[in-house]
């Protein structure tokens, strides 16, 4: 049995994500697990494709991108598909681990595509303090302080600032942030008089 297996990491990759379904589809997958979580998030639809396989199954994804985040995660991938004695096909290579060229070609492809992404990350690190050096890199900007006056506001009213951080789509830390920088008190909170 083809089992499939398809991952966009934003939800609004949608032509992307229909691509692979209908690629899969196409390649002869009868069941297929898709989900659109970033390569660095926990992959349930992954990990239940993998517990769906049985003995003869074929993993099957389009790109090994889509796959796996690493090196070392293809690998855990890859020896847990061997486990449930099935196998990994990577549809966009033509590759199968069903056979020692394709297992060995999979390794050599990855460990070409960690190398890139590492180099395209140092370039990346190169770029950044290029750009803080000539003073043209000012980093993320500050969206939750740019809400501290409501921030202000609303704990001079006596809310929380749990509830002030629920209320403005901040985080906590950013609440107690702009207090500590404002030099905001925290004022308790008045049960009303019975």
């Amino acid at each position: 049995m083809l089992v499939g297996y398809a991952r966009t990491s934003t939800f609004d990759q949608i032509a992307g994500f229909d691509a692979q379904r209908r690629d899969l589809k196409t390649a002869g997958c009868t069941k297929i697990f898709a989900e659109q979580v970033s390569s660095v998030a926990e992959r349930g639809q992954l990990q239940a494709a993998i517990d769906y396989l049985r003995e003869g199954d074929v993993l099957v994804s389009t790109k090994l991108d889509r796959l796996a985040r690493s090196m070392r995660h293809l690998i855990q991938i890859v020896d847990s598909v061997k486990a449930k004695d099935a196998s990994l096909r990577i549809l966009g290579m033509n590759l199968d681990t069903d056979t020692a060229t394709g297992t060995m070609m999979l390794q050599v492809l990855g460990a070409v595509a960690e190398h890139e992404r590492s180099s395209m990350l140092e370039r990346q690190r190169e770029g950044i303090a290029r750009a803080k050096a000539e003073g043209k890199y000012k980093g993320r900007a500050r969206t939750a302080m740019a809400k501290a006056g409501e921030v202000e506001k609303l704990l001079a009213a006596g809310v929380n600032p749990t509830e002030v951080a629920r209320k403005l789509g901040i985080g906590r830390s950013s609440v107690y942030r702009a207090m500590k920088e404002r030099k905001i008190k925290r004022v308790a909170s008045v049960a009303p008089a019975a």
